[in-house]
């Protein structure tokens, strides 16, 4: 009876810091943050490969949901912040687009008080700095989206952001997030290198994909491909349609039935 009461007593007190986005527990945590964490691991998984100076390849899981929706517009994974910045999204869609539209806010100041692009690291600091508000005053609830930023600038060539909803963030090479993101990271570990170019990173980009997704088969639909490059000294944005994606798959198929039959 003891221990029925004791046990009781723990899950309430338990809960009382589950509710609260402002409250450590006695453990030293904020509940909230990690389940939103958590929301972010059962989300789409997305990719980030930085390619030495060649650029950085950004990949993200397309998910259909249903097959009456109208296909989106504009990409609901990947989005352009400024002219050498752009980001990919895994989580809730509504919670990041607030923050896009601050980030592009924050970009276009910068760019308007000192006539050139903001600093990579910068404004993926002030997208940080707006997400820790959010788990710090009394009311609100943490961005439920975790982002990869990825750019370019005079300061540190290309570079490859990951960020949490806690608004920690760190630089990475490789780096996967969403569902199955270990699995993913695992992967990246053997097969990534430093000097390797946008093709290849693609490759291995597909590769974490398929090991990550739910899907047995490849195909173009299921994915969305973005790679940052910089062609005289210009910044270049493109997200990959469906016929330059498919001789990629094609490539990978071959090497794995090659592969088998040694």
């Amino acid at each position: 009876l003891k221990n029925y009461r004791f046990h009781n007593c723990f899950e309430a007190m338990a809960r009382r810091y589950d509710s609260s986005t402002t409250t450590f527990s006695p453990e030293g945590r904020l509940h909230q943050v990690e389940y939103a964490i958590e929301a972010i691991n059962n989300a789409g998984t997305c990719v980030g490969i930085l390619a030495g100076n060649d650029g950085i390849v950004l990949a993200a899981e397309r998910k259909t949901l249903s097959k009456l929706l109208a296909p989106p517009k504009n990409s609901e994974k990947t989005y352009k912040l400024d002219q050498n910045t752009s980001c990919v999204v895994a989580g809730l869609t509504a919670d990041a687009n607030i923050l896009i539209k601050q980030a592009r806010l924050s970009a276009q100041r910068y760019l308007y008080q000192y006539q050139e692009p903001m600093p990579v690291e910068q404004l993926v600091q002030r997208v940080c700095n707006y997400k820790q508000a959010y788990t710090q005053y009394g009311g609100l609830r943490p961005f439920g989206v975790a982002f990869l930023f990825a750019g370019w600038d005079i300061h540190h060539g290309f570079q490859l952001y990951q960020s949490d909803p806690s608004g920690n963030y760190g630089g990475w090479k490789a780096t996967v997030i969403g569902a199955n993101n270990q699995t993913g990271k695992s992967l990246l570990k053997t097969e990534y290198d430093e000097n390797m170019t946008i093709d290849a990173a693609l490759e291995l980009a597909i590769k974490v994909l398929h090991k990550t997704m739910d899907s047995t088969t490849l195909t173009a639909d299921k994915m969305e491909l973005t790679t940052i490059t910089r062609i005289k000294d210009k910044v270049m944005y493109e997200v990959l349609k469906a016929e330059k994606v498919v001789p990629i798959l094609k490539n990978i198929e071959n090497q794995k039935s090659s592969e088998s039959d040694i």
